[in-house]
C-alpha cells in the first residue's frame, strides 16, 4: 500500500514500533484475479498479497534465505570435476552475460572459477575486479605482488610449498573473494592447489562430532603483525549459522595466535585441532593445477583454502594478487539471473 512503501524503491515507511502491540485479521477474501486482502484492525489497515508471494514467504513452507551455507553448496574433492575443472575464458566472461552468469555460479556453487588469457599486464587483476566487483584494499595495497622477497613480511613471499589455508584469518571482517593473476611462470613446480573447506568440515564431522563441535565453539585469536601493522581477531576455525550449517572455514597455521582457551578444553582443542588440519591435508580432497601465464585464479576465501607446491629458484614466477567481497559479486549474479526470469 502507498502508505506502508516508497513507490520508487519499495522500502517500508514505517517502524515496527509504530505498529499497535496487538493485530488481528478482521476479514481475508481473494479478488477476481487470485490475488489475497486482507483487513487488519486496529487500524482498519487494508493489505494486498499475490498467491505466490505468500507461498514462497511463508515461514511454515520456506526457511530463511541463505546463500552462504553448505546446503546451498556442491561440496567437492579431486574427483567431483569429470567434466574438468571451470576455467573460462576472461573475454567471453567480459563480453558476454552468459559467460559472466556462468562463472559467478560456479564462485557461488563450487567456490572457484579460474580465468584464461587474461591480459598480463600490471594492475590486469583490479581491471577484473571492476568487472565483477569493488576491490577490497588492505594493509597490503589494492593489490600484492606474490614473487620471492629478501626478509619477507610473509611466507607467500618466498619460493616455499605453503600448506592448504584461507588467507587473512587476522583479519575480521576477513576478505572474502581473493584473486591471483600469473604475469610470468617460468619455473620449475609452484602448482596451484583448492581444497573445499565446507567438504573437509563436513568429514570432520561425519568423523567426530566431537572434534566438529570443539572447533565450532572455540573461538581463538589469530595475528599478523610487521613494522607497520597489527591485526588481530577472534574468530572460530569452523563458523556455524542459526541452523548448524557451515557458512566459514579459517585456518592459517602461519597466522594463528596463542591458544588460549580455558585450561579444562585445551587437551579437546589440540585433538580437534590436529584433525582437521590432517584433514584439509589429504590428496583425495585436493585439486592441483598449474597457474600459466595470463590465468587469473578467483575464489571465495571463507570457503575454499589454496595452496601450492614449491618452486625453484630458478626461472621467474610472479602473481598479482587482490581481494574483493562475496557480496557484490552475489548482487551482480542476482541481477543478471533476474533479467533472464
Amino acid at each position: 500500500m502507498p502508505e506502508s512503501r516508497n513507490l520508487d524503491n519499495g522500502q517500508r515507511l514505517f517502524s515496527v514500533k509504530d505498529l499497535p502491540s496487538s493485530v488481528l485479521i478482521e476479514d481475508a477474501h481473494k479478488d477476481r484475479e487470485g490475488n489475497v486482502h486482507v483487513l487488519f484492525q486496529p487500524e482498519n489497515h487494508s493489505s494486498v498479497f499475490s498467491q505466490k508471494w505468500l507461498r514462497e514467504n511463508c515461514y511454515e513452507l520456506n526457511s530463511h534465505f541463505e546463500d552462504r551455507s553448505e546446503k546451498q553448496k556442491k561440496l567437492w574433492q579431486k574427483d567431483s570435476f569429470d567434466n574438468g575443472l571451470p576455467f573460462i575464458s576472461y573475454e567471453s566472461m567480459r563480453s558476454d552475460d552468459t559467460s559472466k552468469v556462468l562463472a559467478l555460479r560456479s564462485l557461488r556453487d563450487s567456490g572457484f572459477f579460474v580465468l584464461n588469457d587474461v591480459p598480463t599486464q600490471d594492475g590486469q587483476v583490479l581491471k577484473v575486479i571492476s568487472e565483477l566487483g569493488f576491490t577490497r584494499e588492505t594493509n597490503y595495497g589494492a593489490l600484492f605482488e606474490v614473487r620471492t622477497e629478501i626478509n619477507p613480511n610473509n611466507l607467500a613471499y618466498t619460493n616455499l610449498g605453503l600448506g592448504s589455508h584461507t588467507d587473512n584469518p587476522y583479519r575480521d571482517p576477513v576478505p572474502t573473494v581473493q584473486l591471483l593473476h600469473c604475469l610470468e611462470s617460468s619455473t620449475k613446480g609452484g602448482d596451484s592447489i583448492l581444497v573445499d573447506g565446507f567438504k573437509a568440515a563436513s568429514i570432520l564431522r561425519d568423523e567426530s562430532k566431537e572434534n566438529f563441535l570443539t572447533l565450532t565453539s572455540s573461538w581463538i585469536n589469530y595475528r599478523f603483525t610487521d613494522s607497520k601493522t597489527d591485526l588481530r581477531s577472534r574468530v572460530p576455525m569452523i563458523e556455524l549459522n542459526d541452523n548448524n550449517e557451515i557458512i566459514k572455514v579459517r585456518y592459517n597455521n602461519r597466522s594463528i595466535d596463542t591458544i588460549k582457551v580455558p585450561k579444562d578444553k585445551m587437551r579437546s582443542f589440540y585433538k580437534a585441532y590436529r584433525h582437521w588440519s590432517e584433514v584439509i591435508e589429504r590428496d583425495e580432497l585436493k585439486i592441483q593445477f598449474r597457474l600459466s601465464e595470463g590465468s587469473l585464479m578467483l575464489f571465495d576465501n571463507t570457503r575454499v583454502m589454496h595452496a601450492r607446491t614449491k618452486f625453484s629458484k630458478t626461472g621467474k614466477r610472479h602473481l598479482q594478487g587482490a581481494y574483493t567481497d562475496l557480496d557484490g559479486l552475489y548482487s551482480l549474479l542476482n541481477t543478471l539471473e533476474g533479467k533472464n526470469k
